[in-house]
């Protein structure tokens, strides 16, 4: 049962090769388990390359049995359509498509078990860049607010600033009249003149002055740090948004990138593996010496091809002697005076119907 599996993955004629040799039936077995086993190993890798797509195990099971079959088909035609002759240079350039194409698809089947095979390392990679990314993305973020926080920050600082001059100047004026009420200054006598009072008020003025002032822009400050408090709470909220994107980057595109990354040799291994494997039916077909199968197959299709041959000279000659006997035959008609006589009579008649015709058309013109 097994046996007769792997001959129809193979791609052979069964009639053919089951009428072959023991150790000729082998031979296909062993590339029919190859092909399938190709396709197995695809169905695999495509499945968790889907998975990574996806992230729907069913629907990656799915697809990937789809795939696993494709890939399948196209190994059995690849193997198949391969011919025997006695020319190995023919053969190679014969195969030289086929070739290609095998490894392209050992390509497309070892990426995504390389993907798994290195998964932690990948992940690794991809930890790496997200961190560097969440930075990127925060300086990115942070580039859009911080200019409108620091002219805020400013415009505080400017009110503080304003504060703390009018309060140096108070404080000045706090102590040109207590100088003067100590004889200190101005006019240096000791007690409570005209000019202490006049001092004293300009003082308590500008106090009065200070502390408005204080409480104006207290309530400025206050406003402006709100403004600061909601604008931080903008940029966190951004980075909050942001960042499942990048905590979510970890697609296939990304991996294939991340494994790009990785040291080259233990993947080129594994690629070499994988088309091995792939093209190994082909060379095997072509490095075997010309079987019995390949006689047989080889006799039955020149049979039909001399057939064909054949069916196609005897209709060629069957319408040469058609057409010489069509000759002959109207070439003894021409000679015959009865024919001649009727086509003569009916041309006749057709000339008068002409003449006719004329003749009415001209006397309704008139």
């Amino acid at each position: 049962m097994l046996k007769k599996f792997f001959i129809t993955c193979s791609g052979v004629d069964k009639i053919i090769v089951n009428n072959c040799s023991d150790g000729e039936q082998n031979k296909y077995v062993g590339i029919g388990a190859t092909v399938f086993f190709t396709a197995v190993m695809a169905t695999i890798a495509g499945s968790y390359a889907l998975f990574t797509v996806f992230d729907n195990l069913y629907a990656a099971i799915f697809f990937g049995l789809i795939w696993g079959l494709l890939i399948f088909n196209l190994d059995r035609f690849i193997v198949s359509t391969i011919k025997k002759s006695d020319n190995k240079w023919k053969e190679f350039l014969q195969a030289s498509p086929r070739i290609l194409l095998a490894v392209i698809i050992a390509i497309v089947i070892s990426k995504p078990l390389e993907l798994k095979l290195f998964e932690k390392e990948i992940n690794q990679v991809l930890l790496t860049e997200k961190n560097q990314m969440t930075l990127d993305n925060k300086t990115q973020i942070a580039a859009q607010f911080t200019p409108e926080i620091a002219k805020i920050n400013n415009e505080i600082d400017a009110l503080k600033t304003e504060i703390t001059t009018k309060e140096a100047k108070t404080n000045a004026l706090y102590e040109t009249y207590i100088a003067e009420a100590e004889g200190r200054k101005g006019t240096k006598l000791l007690g409570k003149g005209p000019v202490y009072k006049e001092k004293r008020e300009k003082h308590d003025t500008a106090l009065a002055e200070l502390n408005q002032l204080k409480k104006d822009n207290a309530t400025k400050i206050q406003a402006k740090e709100l403004a600061i408090t909601d604008l931080q709470n903008n940029q966190k909220l951004t980075e909050t948004k942001t960042q499942p994107i990048i905590s979510n980057f970890d697609g296939l595109m990304a991996r294939i990138n991340a494994l790009g990354k990785l040291p080259w040799l233990p993947s080129f291994f594994i690629f070499l593996l994988f088309l091995a494997i792939e093209t190994s039916p082909i060379f095997a077909k072509l490095i075997s010496p010309k079987g019995e199968y390949d006689f047989k197959l080889e006799d039955n299709e020149t049979a039909v091809k001399t057939w064909v041959q054949q069916q196609v000279q005897q209709r060629e000659e069957m319408l040469k002697a058609d057409i010489n006997i069509n000759k002959k035959v109207y070439n003894d008609i021409t000679e015959e005076e009865e024919l001649y006589a009727y086509k003569q009579k009916m041309a006749r008649d057709l000339m008068k119907l002409q003449a006719d015709s004329f003749y009415s058309k001209q006397q309704k013109m008139l």
